[in-house]
């Protein structure tokens, strides 16, 4: 028998009982689109990430307090308040960092803002005015504040769009010149921020963002800072900054040893790297889960395979009598098996990449969120390649056992 009439054969078994063939693959089906759709939308959440993070500038580094884990067996080091003043006059001497452009120390928090009746949680954002140019923040009314106002510590700020929303029941107010009262201290509006959507990688719709020394020493009550964002001269010098950063902070510190740092610098392409990683490792766990619907497919159609092998009984006892081979009866039902799971994979990959396309569109259009439809082509080469091995490893027993069928015991099968 010919290699074209094995697969001539196999074909007019498989469509003689449709609704078989179908429900046949079904499971196959539906694994191959859950690993479509799973890595797909997995990759675009990764560029979403990224290209937030690399939106803040690539010569932008960031010092944080406490030592990062250095492998698997580490655990972080935290010292939350192990940057101070001293360490920001440090470095903001240029003989210690001559690569530093800015330089802009930050605090966190959160309270409850309130004006008149209404009141707002909001997450507190202490800065300098340079935040405006490092996060791109255009205010719709008004402007920021000043560095006059972080020098004299002044009750100013500028509020997210859901601060407007929730405080003066309008989202298109203008509050600039009000005064809203947190932690029973009154701040001056000078500005307001347009909504930065669900692409954005913080939520400045709900911060209150004010001089870092106001939030330090009014409503915080710390001396230390929980940030310190630098921007080096160019993407060129970023390294050497971040080298510069870490000498200056250990002399600051008084640390001869890099093992004891207590605070940690991380340039943006690290933050990439470590996303990166993070996202992918995620999404391939998702995958991993997501197989497991394939390998039940891949039973049923075993279980499948030998219902049809026991139905077919005559028939492998009418081929055998009229001369195909063992080999021909094992690549026959071998090929029919291996024909299944490679059209369940390929509706798979067209079912699985339209939902993640769809609810790609769905996100960007419908929330604003800039959402990129990516075709996972390693997606689609594991899926076809795995659905055909699952074909020869769970077709291989049905098939072996039609081979070895007695043609006469299989002649007198009703």
């Amino acid at each position: 028998m010919t290699i074209r009439h094995r697969f001539t054969t196999a074909l007019r078994g498989l469509t003689t009982n449709r609704s078989r063939s179908f429900l046949t693959i079904l499971g196959i089906v539906i694994g191959i689109t859950a690993i479509m759709l799973v890595v797909s939308l997995g990759a675009g959440a990764q560029a979403l990430i990224l290209g937030q993070v690399q939106g803040l500038g690539t010569n932008t580094i960031a010092i944080i307090p406490g030592r990062a884990p250095t492998g698997p067996s580490d655990t972080a080091q935290l010292y939350g308040d192990s940057l101070k003043v001293k360490d920001l006059v440090a470095l903001q001497n240029k003989s210690n960092v001559p690569g530093l452009k800015s330089i802009m120390p930050t605090v966190l928090g959160a309270d409850t803002a309130s004006y008149g009746s209404n009141t707002y949680q909001v997450s507190i954002f202490g800065a300098t005015d340079l935040m405006a140019s490092i996060f791109d923040l255009n205010p719709t009314y008004g402007s920021f504040f000043t560095q006059d106002d972080v020098v004299s510590s002044n009750d100013v700020v500028v509020v997210g769009s859901k601060v407007v929303e929730h405080l003066f029941d309008n989202a298109d107010a203008n509050p600039v010149g009000q005064k809203i009262k947190i932690k029973g201290r009154n701040f001056k509006i000078v500005g307001s921020l347009p909504p930065s959507g669900g692409g954005s990688l913080f939520n400045f719709d709900s911060m209150a963002i004010m001089p870092y020394s106001t939030a330090q020493n009014y409503l915080l009550g710390i001396k230390y800072f929980q940030r310190i964002i630098i921007q080096a001269v160019s993407d060129a010098a970023v390294t050497v900054t971040a080298d510069d950063i870490s000498s200056t902070l250990r002399d600051s510190h008084g640390i001869t040893d890099p093992t004891k740092d207590d605070f940690t610098v991380q340039t943006q392409q690290d933050l990439a790297n470590r996303l990166s990683t993070i996202t992918g490792a995620l999404t391939w766990f998702l995958v991993a889960v997501a197989s497991i619907a394939l390998f039940v497919g891949g039973v049923g159609i075993m279980n499948i395979m030998l219902v049809a092998v026991t139905e077919r009984t005559r028939e492998i006892g009418l081929r055998k009598a009229i001369g195909a081979t063992d080999s021909d009866i094992l690549w026959q039902f071998l090929i029919e098996a291996i024909m299944l799971t490679v059209l369940g994979g390929v509706i798979g990959i067209i079912l699985g990449s339209s939902l993640a396309f769809i609810i790609a569109l769905i996100l960007s259009r419908g929330l604003g969120v800039d959402w990129q439809f990516i075709f996972p082509w390693g997606g689609a080469a594991l899926g076809f390649s795995v659905s055909a091995v699952i074909g020869l490893v769970f077709g291989g027993y049905p098939a072996s056992k039609a081979s070895k069928k007695s043609p006469i015991e299989a002649l007198r099968y009703e």
